[in-house]
């Protein structure tokens, strides 16, 4: 029987893949899901439906996909990274033809089974297109500028489309992840200060591409006060809700900004006000905290990955995941504008949950095949 050494063994048994498996890691990621089911019953003035329960059945298909996907060999998913982000992309672009509208915006394919937004899955598969591509790469290769000429497609390609939709909170958070994985290939200093000058450069006339409505809430953000009843009343109503619940919170089913229907879509985007209100700042804290255990423990992981591919790959994974609570708290919080990104793990909500849920059994596959040394052409 083969053993688990320091960096682990690439000839593990199924049966030793799923005893070694990061169970204290899956503990962790189901004791956020049960705030967020208990948070969902609120939401719904105490009934599972209709979203705690159907949140439920989604997070143990979730978790069925997170386990399967962690005892697959790390190689297979370098191998597969390319055929997976074309696959994303044209499913992305079939929204522009056949997408269905929600909220304004059209963002959905409707497969009768699931409402699935491809921009979401994309966040995903850009790390694992560009995790490969600079595994492939020699060292000092990352940093010279004609090898970033495809990464930077890889980007901005998936960014126009999700633009078009429109949806600028994702396409801002899906640059974010590409200019994380950048960094963390190794690009140097000075190339990220002459992109990130590029940028501010053309505010001024990306400004005139906006919609009215992405205007209006950027100009929100900067005086939500200007207009209370409007386009201020959701960030106006979480702060009043974030402040009422003091240190201990008014108790579970008792938050009265919630429950009275002043603060919006408390299932989704602004679930971690509902949870502030109901359980204080000593609530608050305690799910950041557990997010904070969740991220640490994934950034050790990565960091004990013998292969460049699972190293950026794990990292990767983990700056979407944190993208993903930083800016959703910051956004009910009033420090950045209203962007339609939800609470992991919390908020209802089928493709974000099934999307977080794979990234995570990437990460745990990661752990498992973390002794495997990989070539820059895939073989081991």
């Amino acid at each position: 029987m083969s053993r688990v050494g320091d960096f682990g063994s690439p000839e593990l048994s199924l049966r030793e893949k799923l005893i070694h498996l990061n169970w204290e890691m899956v503990v962790m990621i189901s004791l956020i899901a049960g705030i967020g089911f208990a948070m969902l019953f609120s939401a719904a003035n105490g009934d599972l439906s209709p979203w705690a329960s159907r949140q439920m059945v989604r997070f143990g298909v979730g978790v069925v996909m997170m386990l399967v996907i962690a005892v697959i060999d790390i190689r297979f998913w370098l191998k597969v990274s390319y055929a997976l982000y074309g696959l994303s992309f044209i499913l992305l672009a079939t929204v522009e033809v056949m997408g269905s509208v929600g909220m304004g915006a059209q963002r959905w394919l409707d497969l009768t089974v699931i409402q699935l937004q491809p921009s979401e899955t994309m966040k995903i598969v850009l790390v694992m297109a560009l995790a490969r591509y600079f595994h492939g790469l020699e060292a000092d290769d990352a940093g010279r500028a004609r090898y970033l000429i495809l990464p930077l497609i890889l980007i901005a390609a998936p960014m126009a489309l999700v633009l078009r939709q429109p949806d600028l909170g994702t396409a801002g958070v899906l640059g974010l992840i590409g200019l994380a994985m950048l960094w963390l290939a190794g690009t140097r200093v000075w190339q990220f200060l002459v992109v990130g000058g590029a940028g501010l450069a053309a505010i001024p006339i990306g400004w005139q591409f906006l919609h009215g409505y992405q205007k209006q809430r950027v100009l929100t953000f900067l005086n939500p006060e200007s207009d209370p009843l409007g386009a201020g009343y959701h960030i106006m109503q979480s702060k009043i809700a974030l402040g009422s619940g003091g240190l201990f919170g008014k108790g579970f089913l008792s938050g009265t900004q919630s429950h009275l229907n002043f603060l919006p879509e408390k299932q989704t985007d602004f679930i971690f006000t509902m949870l502030a209100e109901e359980f204080g700042l000593v609530g608050g804290t305690a799910l950041i905290g557990l997010y904070a255990m969740l991220i640490g423990y994934c950034i050790f992981i990565a960091f004990r990955c013998r292969s460049q591919f699972a190293r950026l790959l794990a990292m990767g994974l983990v700056v979407n995941f944190f993208l993903y609570v930083f800016i959703n708290i910051a956004m009910v919080m009033g420090l950045v504008p209203v962007v339609g990104v939800p609470l992991p793990l919390i908020s209802n909500g089928g493709t974000a949950l099934l999307t977080v849920l794979i990234g995570f059994g990437l990460v745990m596959s990661c752990w498992l095949h973390r002794g495997i040394y990989i070539n820059r052409r895939g073989a081991a």
